[in-house]
């Protein structure tokens, strides 16, 4: 029996997306600072680009436990089918 071949994350792949989402938050926060807005303005849009950002680690999470639970059942039906298959004997006769 193979085993699957598991994705990994180089360390560079990390760093270049915690990179990117602290570089684009960055961006968005100075933008709210010299937003030429009064400040009710600019805390409503903060408080949107909160949300925002808590829902996409939200959405994020959800599709790595779906995916994590895919793998898992996967992996039982791949154990039960082996254990059928080890217990099979095609030669075999079953007494009448």
């Amino acid at each position: 029996m193979s085993k699957p071949i598991h994705p990994t994350l180089t360390t560079a792949y990390y760093a270049q997306a915690i990179l990117s989402f602290a570089i684009s938050l960055g961006a968005v926060a100075i933008a709210l600072v010299y937003l030429p807005a009064s400040a009710w303005v600019r805390a409503f849009l903060a408080l949107g680009i909160l949300y925002v950002v808590t829902s996409a680690f939200t959405l994020a999470k959800v599709v790595r436990d779906r995916q994590e639970l895919s793998d898992v059942t996967n992996r039982v039906d791949q154990a039960r089918l082996d254990k059928l298959l080890t217990e099979h004997d095609p030669f075999k006769v079953e007494a009448p």
